[in-house]
């Protein structure tokens, strides 16, 4: 039996969606976006209202707008918990251009040749934004843990590099590995106690 006065949390099953947000005008254009806060394009948001993801009992997002918009279209009226971490990486110089119109720099195609893992120019180190979505990852196992029931879905609409960071830091393979489509994502199966969290599973939705 547990000690007396001591808090503890059973086990819970949790399925988690891990969902990235709805095109932007910057995604249409193949832009990288990072800081810059835009909104869903028109179309974004017209591709999202058509899906129908699974109910959930728990809603988390980025801070970002193109997050909070797809929650507002995905999970309307429903409670949305605000996770500052779960931001989109900084790009730096590279912020809000293309490939085209950084072909010939010098610094990008130094950082094509070592395959993404150079930090941005200006901007944010891969493995620093790794540690900060962990951080905001510990932030929702919290609350995942706090909740009253013992199995339960959850979703968390973020951005792709948010969920290529927490899926190659805790269910393995290389961080390109769990690149998704806008408005698509990842269904997680997951067993957490109060110390612990257990993958189980991952599937695309």
């Amino acid at each position: 039996m547990p000690e007396a006065g001591r808090n503890t949390v059973m086990e819970k099953q949790v399925l988690l969606y891990l969902i990235r947000h709805g095109k932007t005008p910057g995604n249409e254009e193949k832009r990288y976006v990072g800081r810059t806060d835009e909104s869903l394009s028109t179309l974004g948001r017209e591709a999202l209202l058509q899906k129908q993801f699974p109910r959930v009992e728990l809603l988390f997002s980025s801070p970002m707008k193109r997050c909070m918009e797809s929650c507002e279209c995905l999970y309307p009226k429903q409670e949305i918990r605000i996770i500052p971490d779960f931001r989109e990486i900084d790009f730096g110089t590279f912020e809000g251009k293309n490939y085209q119109e950084l072909s010939g720099n010098q610094e990008y195609q130094a950082w094509i040749d070592s395959g993404g893992t150079l930090p941005f120019p200006k901007g944010e180190d891969r493995q620093a934004f790794i540690q900060r979505s962990l951080t905001g990852f510990q932030e929702l196992l919290q609350m995942l843990r706090e909740y009253k029931d013992s199995d339960f879905s959850a979703a968390a609409v973020v951005h792709g590099g948010t969920i290529m960071a927490i899926l190659s830091a805790h269910f393995g393979g290389d961080y390109y590995d769990y690149q998704i489509p806008n408005g698509e994502g990842y269904c997680v199966t997951m067993k957490l106690d109060d110390k612990n969290v257990q993958i189980l599973t991952i599937n695309r939705i």
